[in-house]
Formats: C-alpha cells, structure tokens, sequence
C-alpha cells in the first residue's frame, strides 16, 4: 500500500494492490487442444503438467487525484519484481481478471490474453509470463 498526506495531514491512500495464489490450467481453455498449444509455446520439451503456477493480481487501483503520474506501471513492475528475485513461489505467470477499462493498461504491461473465449465480455483473463523478462 502506498499513502499520500495532504495539506491537513490527514493520510489518504493513494494506491494499493493485492496477490493470491492462482493457476494457469486446463480448465482456463475452451479444449485441451488450445491448452496445448499454450504449452508448446511456453515449455518445450518438458513434461506435461495440467497446470502451471501463477500469483493473481486480486486488486490494483490508483486514487483519482494522482492517475497518470505512473503509480500503476510502477506497481506492475514491482509486482513483477518480487517473482523474479529468488522466486520462492515457483510462480511462472501473472494472471488478472482484467475490467474491459483497464484491459489497455494490462496490455501496455505487456499482459496478453490467456484465451479469445472471454473476448468483449466485461472481465478477460489475461497473463504474463514472468519469463519472458529479459536479465
């Protein structure tokens, strides 16, 4: 959590985010032929899981006085980083369950649709790959 003071000294919150354990998994794709397409892509020559460990971003919201100052990017990338730094989750993807507002700040983050099945509905599941951060 981040907090802001204003001129009266009363603290506000300025923005905040929450994790859960998640999955990417079989039950996530319309058929198994799609999750395994997905898995192709993602784990070559390994073996063959039902599911793959993620961290759901439950939660992330910038207050109105202080959008567009990059608090948002900055808490992704953050998020980000507490997976890439001695891993202790074994956590191989992202996943949020994106509002169709906030779907363009996902995919500026690099976040990609999981499948088209949930495409024009009024939350998407999208992921990221945490490996496919550069070192």
């Amino acid at each position: 959590m981040f907090e802001a003071v204003d001129d009266e000294n009363h603290q506000h919150i300025a923005a905040y985010f929450s994790l859960a354990n998640d999955r990417v998994s079989t039950t996530d794709f319309p058929n198994k032929t799609e999750f395994n397409r997905f898995r192709k892509h993602r784990f070559v020559n390994e073996k063959r899981l039902k599911s793959y460990p993620a961290a759901k971003i439950c939660r992330l919201a910038v207050s109105q006085e202080l959008k567009g100052q990059h608090i948002g990017e900055f808490m992704i990338r953050a998020i980000k980083s507490f997976f890439l730094a001695d891993n202790k989750t074994g956590c191989r993807f992202l996943t949020v369950d994106a509002y169709a507002a906030a779907i363009p700040f996902y995919f500026k983050q690099n976040f990609v649709p999981l499948t088209v099945e949930d495409q024009g509905a009024d939350t998407r599941l999208l992921y990221f790959d945490l490996n496919d951060i550069a070192d």
